[in-house]
């Protein structure tokens, strides 16, 4: 690989990586924290479609993760128990867009990684930080899950499972066929 190969590569993740971090902070800031929490709808995690494209996208997508839950811990004040999202939610989102890039093939296949990877992933930690912060009730309902961390897991795992889902197929599928028509897609797709 030429180092002009290299740089080119590295700038494609760096550019990733700024707009999952920068759609993640959009969303924090403007749609009322809709990228954390119990119920998220991270519209950022539509560029995981990205990872049909480019092997590229894996590694961006993870630092872009990193960095937007970094400027979470950083602006909600959630200290130490921020970090769990900052190590484990980055891993799911690692994850999620290297089985996207590896059933690259089969598109619709491919978006259910990810929703797995964070279902699976963020479930199992969200309970502790939920706990940690004070929070013991199913969003929107006097439904209190306090010491009961089999069905905080099991709430986790439907609702982010759902908002990874929706996110990606209603928002990621349709933005994977437009730029599936783009010639700079088509390039990166000829490096592969």
């Amino acid at each position: 690989m030429s180092s002009i190969q290299k740089t080119t590569r590295l700038a494609r993740i760096g550019m990733i990586a700024a707009a999952y971090a920068a759609a993640s902070i959009m969303t924090l800031l403007f749609l009322s924290g809709l990228a954390w929490g119990p119920v998220q709808f991270r519209v950022s995690e539509a560029l995981v479609v990205l990872a049909l494209f480019t092997v590229d996208a894996v590694p961006g997508l993870a630092l872009g993760c990193v960095i937007a839950n970094v400027v979470n811990v950083v602006l909600s004040g959630s200290g130490a128990l921020g970090l769990f999202d900052v190590v484990f939610g980055s891993c799911a989102t690692l994850f999620g867009a290297w089985i996207t890039w590896r059933l690259r093939d089969n598109p619709k296949l491919a978006l259910l990684g990810p929703v797995l990877a964070n279902a699976l992933i963020v479930s199992a930690y969200l309970p502790i930080i939920l706990a940690g912060l004070g929070f013991y009730t199913i969003p929107f309902t006097s439904i209190s899950l306090e010491g009961t961390y089999p069905f905080m897991y099991l709430f986790g795992f439907i609702a982010t499972g759902l908002g990874e889902a929706v996110v990606l197929y209603v928002l990621g599928l349709p933005l994977a066929t437009a730029l599936s028509k783009a010639s700079f897609i088509q390039k990166m797709k000829e490096e592969a």
